[in-house]
């Protein structure tokens, strides 16, 4: 499967890079055609300190309160908060103190935040920030978890996103399906690579893939 292995480079800035793979893959709510391998923007400081320059870019003009941080995005979660508060000087958020926080899955699946975290949500201007967007599916779940904690989501940013919304909720992305033109995301019962008798090749989520 790893010798499938593409590079892309994003517009705009040749250091920001991610892996695609074909193949049959399965997620938690879909079958895709690509995997999408964002490790090394999530885990190398390098390129997370250059894709938050990128995100930091398109919301100079938005006031950020707390950035919500999903699959294991916390390492380019700060530097996008330093980024904003600190990189661009025309940023309406220079000099703010932006709290970073990741929601705890209960025993339900349900996303919660404990009682002491609840302050730095609570009519607080929240961007969730996110590694990949296939469904929107996550996006859904987090917006339900931020309306019971009466938070305002002002901003869903993602490395690669094969959506441009969801509810109503805009997504801006890094990376897009003009990236990567072949991508498909599938119901398991409309998968057409399922109903070609395709084997799958891995499951897949957000910390990477385990091979069948």
């Amino acid at each position: 499967m790893e010798e499938r292995k593409q590079t892309i480079s994003a517009k705009g800035n040749r250091k920001v890079q991610m892996g695609i793979i074909p193949g049959h893959f399965a997620t938690n709510h879909s079958h895709i055609d690509y995997y999408v391998d964002l490790n090394s923007i999530k885990t190398s400081f390098k390129m997370a300190r250059e894709t938050a320059k990128m995100l930091a870019d398109k919301y100079i003009n938005t006031q950020i309160d707390t950035i919500i941080c999903l699959e294991g995005t916390e390492t380019l979660g700060a530097f996008l908060a330093q980024e904003l508060a600190e990189g661009n000087r025309s940023s309406v958020n220079l000099d703010k103190d932006i709290d970073i926080l990741t929601p705890e899955i209960n025993s339900n699946g349900q996303m919660i935040f404990r009682d002491d975290a609840q302050k730095k949500i609570w009519n607080k201007q929240i961007l969730l920030l996110i590694s990949s967007a296939s469904t929107g599916w996550s996006i859904e779940r987090f917006a339900r978890c931020l309306d019971y904690y009466s938070g305002k989501l002002v901003g869903t940013a993602a490395v690669f996103s094969a959506i441009d919304e969801v509810i109503g909720i805009k997504v801006d992305a890094i990376f897009t399906p003009a990236d990567i033109p072949e991508y498909h995301s599938y119901s398991a019962s409309e998968c057409p690579m399922c109903k070609a008798k395709q084997k799958i090749d891995a499951l897949v989520n957000a910390f990477g893939y385990s091979k069948l």
